[in-house]
């Protein structure tokens, strides 16, 4: 992608891209938890190995950057959901009152 006198744009739009994602997915893990609790996981792991494969399978380097940023903020959210249940527990979030048995140590 060449713009004005022939300078190229991908990696900022790459960063730009970067910054949307990640930044997307941490309402999401906060969602998330509240209402799945840890047990939604696996979900997160079968989205990153989705989009490791498809950053594998892509040619284009943009999309196949993207697919990988996809992928390892999909395999941090694991570790985030976890994380995320232990900031319920110190009372820094909000509690699911419909899944009150699941906090309780």
């Amino acid at each position: 992608m060449e713009g004005l006198d022939g300078l190229h744009w991908e990696g900022i739009l790459i960063g730009v891209c970067t910054f949307l994602i990640i930044g997307l997915f941490h309402p999401v893990v906060v969602k998330a938890e509240y209402y799945w609790g840890t047990r939604c996981w696996w979900f997160f792991l079968v989205l990153g190995i989705a989009g490791l494969i498809g950053s594998i399978l892509v040619s284009q380097i943009f999309v196949s950057s993207l697919l990988g940023v996809f992928s390892f903020s999909s395999f941090w959210t694991i570790k985030e959901i976890f994380e995320q249940r232990e900031r319920v527990l110190k009372g820094w979030f909000p509690m699911n009152p419909k899944r009150k048995k699941e906090y309780e140590q």
